[in-house]
């Protein structure tokens, strides 16, 4: 419903009155709705509000959608400030506040880019937080939890700030009310956010709360309701960071390890300088400790009550309980890790991840310290068995079967981190985990990998059954992809085939049979291609020895040859094509089948006369191939052969072209020379830079030897011309003569905006020249295309701008860059060019960006040439009285006050202003300045010199140039203003 019918809704609601607006016979008496005034304030209200919300919430969605573009129209500084400002006002909705704090948990550092203004943010902050009324606690919560975010985020945390202090003890004063004794009940997720908001403050300044560890401590014994869980993770959290710290010093006492425990002071800012971190996932590497002989029976106690209430929490808290105390063992000497077997059994028979995550790190830090041989083949057991379960979810299962392959054991055979199976799993325990075809593709692939691996490791008679299992699975799995099957199932069958024979490749019989196989079904399926060449380039990568890939590739030339020549239609053809392009580039296998079959395909079918360049152009992709290949001595007539056919009968000038080229090479250059023109580099490059192998097939990456470079630095830039008088090029479309009859200037004015396109441009001016540090190759450039990308929406497309040449030694060319502004606000732009250098080549550098200030779009009164001063200054007052008077909506007057002496300000008016000056009267010490923005904004500004400091009043006809105006005239008066201080 839009605002429209909501009104009409309001009026036929509290008036009774037709939605069309009419008037209404009430006894007799005709009368209308708009005389009840008081009804009308409430109406007039209601609108207002909802207009309001309308508007943040669409500037709230384009700020979280794009910060950047969004701050384009506007400064960071004036956003916050409105921002600011509606949170203070009583009017606005809690829910409107907290969609303005999401702002500043989304987006911190963007609205406060340094730590003052975060400071200032964070006071401001504070004060809506202490406001907003207790009944509003959703809002209160994520005030505070911005306040943190901002303190955080801007180093106030990190550099100690009053605010940041402040802040602390009001969160550390929060928490004290256990039990919700003071607040009442409906204040407990006050409570539980500023538990967590002491929890981030310590994560990201470790040691913060380490003075502090008794009152946490007496606090979370105190707490009994649901918040106890929030209480206990920052004690851990706290506890453990204490610790390390003590851990990272030399020579602990007992006393200070014990003043760590009983600490009750303030907070330690001091701590931060450690940039403490979280323990490696492998406990033994580098993990510090405590020194031995220390007394811990009151951590040990502390420790023992923390296992003791951990099953009140919920299991991704007990997680990271867990973790936490795990690192607390770990650095502890003297605290023995069977602190944790009156876990094991609960934890042994969970079913959440997060806690089998836990204890499996626990597993891995212990080892044998912890778990015995038995509860290690327990838990393996367990793994196996939920590997299993049916109600899992898919990632789930595919997690289990990843602790399976990289379980923890305590005496591991390897140690190099890659993937092994533990000695534990034989064939009689993963028996339950053979692949089937009905599992999904992730489950069916996992299980395939570990069974692969437990049956290579298995005695020789449970191994062989294991391998032949397996391999009826790999095949039941191709009869499914000869029936026609989905683009899924082939590409998961490929790749089990993969697994299968990086395990197996060394078996005899059993990869002759898949190669049979695969090519059988090639022979019906010729759409395989593709996944034919990937596989057997994949073995090549992974395995020292390519036999198999290259019986593959043979197997699949032989199939290709046998074929009845009803299977080489078009369609087939190509893939067949790709097939043999793939073997032409095997050096042990012969290749005079090849050229044979291509060159009776083309003799005997009509594709020569039908020109089709795609399948020209796959079959010079295989003469390519065939021209680098060890054995062209033998096949050179029939080669040479097949080239001069294709030149000569194939209907397509660019292929007879290409066959020409090759058949030159292949007849005047020897074999060694030949591969040196045609032999692409490693990066895919061309190996020599004048290479001829540019001219090549496009399906053999053409893409990678395109003849436009890429410079690694900066070639060329733009350089801004300072012009030192504005001249407007702006014209009248009528004689002066006339204009001077006319009484109204301001129609006179207006009238010139009739015509398209007046008045929308700006021309900036810059000398291309070249960058500072330069390769001596682009001294000299020639053709040079610079190409303009906009970084926002508020201006029309720049067109490309062709200049003849650029030397270094001569005098740089000029260059008009014009833009056509849809908002006169400042941008940048991003700029590159194409050039071409002495030898030929051509060149693509990507330039530094061009940045227009709001300064350069200024353009004075656009009014013809002569035009009179009193002219001038006459459209100049209608245009400052509309302004004041809030005509159009978006008019908008200000004052800008600065102290400057008299000759700063004559040199202040000279140097900027000369340009835009309606009237210039020294002796009165007034002037009227009037910049014009395209397409059609004015800036007006009166300024006159009183006693004490200068006064600049402001008038625009759009009130969101106000920041930009201020800045600038803030930039162009700091000199002035130093300068009467100076003196």
């Amino acid at each position: 419903m839009n605002h429209y019918s909501c009104l009409l809704t309001y009026f036929s609601k509290y008036f009774n009155a037709p939605q069309d607006g009419s008037k209404v016979l009430v006894k007799n008496k005709v009368t209308s709705p708009f005389q009840n005034k008081s009804t009308l304030f409430q109406l007039s209200n209601f609108i207002s509000k909802m207009t309001i919300a309308d508007t943040w919430d669409q500037r709230i969605s384009a700020f979280l959608l794009s910060p950047s573009q969004f701050l384009a129209t506007t400064t960071s500084e004036s956003f916050l400030a409105e921002v600011l400002h509606e949170l203070r006002n009583d009017k606005a909705n809690d829910q409107l506040k907290i969609l303005l704090v999401s702002m500043l948990l989304e987006h911190p550092t963007i609205l406060c880019p340094s730590s003052t203004v975060g400071e200032e943010t964070a006071l401001e902050l504070l004060s809506v937080f202490s406001h907003t009324p207790q009944k509003s606690i959703i809002l209160k919560c994520n005030v505070m939890l911005a306040i943190t975010n901002v303190i955080i985020c801007t180093s106030c945390l990190a550099t100690h700030t009053k605010m940041a202090e402040d802040w602390l003890d009001l969160l550390f004063q929060t928490i004290q009310d256990t039990n919700d004794y003071r607040c009442g009940v409906s204040q407990q997720p006050l409570r539980a956010t500023a538990c967590d908001c002491l929890r981030e403050m310590e994560t990201c300044n470790p040691g913060l709360l380490s003075q502090k560890l008794e009152a946490l401590y007496l606090l979370k014994q105190q707490e009994t309701t649901v918040l106890h869980q929030s209480y206990c993770m920052l004690y851990t959290l706290g506890l453990k960071n204490a610790i390390k710290i003590l851990a990272n010093q030399k020579d602990v006492t007992d006393l200070e390890f014990k003043s760590i425990l009983g600490g009750n002071e303030g907070f330690a800012w001091k701590t931060n300088q450690l940039g403490l971190t979280s323990l490696p996932i492998n406990m033994m590497v580098q993990v510090p400790h405590l020194p031995p002989g220390l007394d811990c029976k009151e951590l040990k106690s502390i420790m023992s009550s923390l296992l003791e209430e951990s099953y009140l929490l919920t299991p991704i808290s007990q997680s990271a309980l867990l973790r936490e105390l795990v690192e607390v063992v770990a650095m502890v000497p003297g605290l023995s890790p069977t602190l944790f077997k009156s876990q094991l059994l609960r934890l042994f028979g969970t079913a959440d991840v997060s806690l089998m995550h836990a204890t499996l790190f626990m597993k891995d830090t212990f080892t044998d310290s912890l778990f015995t041989g038995e509860d290690e083949n327990f838990l393996l057991k367990r793994l196996v068995s939920t590997a299993q379960h049916p109600l899992l979810r898919i990632p789930e299962k595919l997690f289990y079967m990843e602790c399976i392959l990289h379980f923890p054991e305590n005496r591991p055979i390897s140690s190099c981190g890659e993937e092994s199976l533990p000695v534990l799993v034989t064939p009689r325990l993963a028996a339950s985990l053979h692949p089937t075809v009905f599992n999904d593709s992730a489950t069916m692939l996992c299980r395939l990998n570990l069974l692969c691996l437990v049956h290579l490791e298995a005695d020789e008679g449970e191994a062989d059954k294991g391998i032949d299992y397996l391999f009826d699975h790999i095949m039941a799995l191709l009869k499914i992809v000869d029936n026609d099957s989905s683009r899924e199932v082939v590409v998961t069958s490929f790749r089990a085939l993969f697994i299968f024979l990086m395990h197996f490749n060394g078996i005899e019989q059993l990869p002759e049979k898949l190669i049979e196989r695969l090519c059988d079904m090639y022979s019906r399926h010729s759409r395989l291609a593709p996944n034919l060449i990937g596989l057997a380039d994949r073995i090549q990568e992974h395995l020292d020895d390519p036999v198999w890939s290259v019986k593959l590739l043979r197997g699949l030339q032989k199939c290709i040859m046998e074929m009845p020549p009803l299977q080489l239609t078009i369609h087939n053809l190509s893939w067949h094509l790709k097939v043999l392009r793939r073997v032409a580039k095997e050096g042990q296998i012969t290749q005079k089948n090849t050229i044979y079959l291509l060159l009776n395909v083309l003799i005997n079918s009509n594709l020569c006369e039908r020109g089709n360049w795609q399948v020209g152009n796959a079959v010079l992709a295989v003469c390519r191939n065939l021209l680098e290949h060890p054995s062209i001595d033998q096949t050179f007539i029939e080669l040479a052969d097949l080239l001069q056919y294709i030149s000569v009968h194939y209907d397509d000038t660019d292929i007879k072209d290409h066959a020409r080229f090759y058949y030159t090479l292949l007849t005047n250059l020897s074999w060694e020379k030949l591969t040196g023109v045609l032999v692409k580099g490693l990066n895919g490059g061309r190996t020599k830079e004048r290479s001829h192998s540019a001219i090549m097939a496009e399906s053999e990456g053409i893409a990678s030897n395109l003849t436009v470079h890429k410079t690694n630095r900066h070639v060329l830039q733009l350089i801004k011309v300072h012009e030192k008088a504005f001249q407007s090029s702006l014209e009248s479309s009528e004689p002066l003569e006339t204009m001077e009859e006319a009484r109204n200037w301001m129609e006179v004015y207006q009238g010139q905006f009739q015509t398209p396109g007046f008045g929308s441009e700006v021309i900036l001016r810059y000398n291309l020249t070249h960058a500072k540090e330069s390769d001596p190759l682009f001294n000299e450039v020639f053709t040079i295309c610079l190409h303009f990308e906009l970084r926002d929406s508020n201006y029309a497309k720049v067109n490309d701008i062709h200049v003849p040449c650029v030397f270094k030694d001569r005098k740089p060319p000029a260059v008009k860059v014009k833009l056509k502004p849809f908002q006169p606000y400042p941008t940048t732009l991003r700029l590159s060019a194409i050039f071409t250098t002495r030898d030929g080549r051509s060149w693509h550098s990507q330039l530094p960006d061009v940045s227009v200030s709001f300064p350069e779009i200024f353009l004075p009164l656009p009014l013809p040439p002569n035009t009179p001063c009193e002219c001038k200054e006459q459209v100049f007052d209608s245009i400052w009285e509309a302004a004041a008077s809030g005509n159009p909506d978006k008019s908008a007057t200000s004052l800008f006050c600065f102290k400057t002496g008299d000759e700063s300000l004559t040199t202040l008016i000279e140097t900027h202003f000369q340009g835009y000056l309606i009237t210039d009267q020294p002796i009165e010490r007034s002037w009227k300045v009037l910049f014009f923005l395209p397409p059609m904004c004015h800036v007006l500004l009166k300024i006159t010199q009183a006693e004490d400091a200068v006064q600049v009043s402001i008038a625009t006809d759009n009130w969101e140039l106000l920041p930009f105006v201020n800045s600038y005239l803030q930039n162009i008066t700091d000199h002035c203003s130093a300068t009467v201080k100076d003196g």
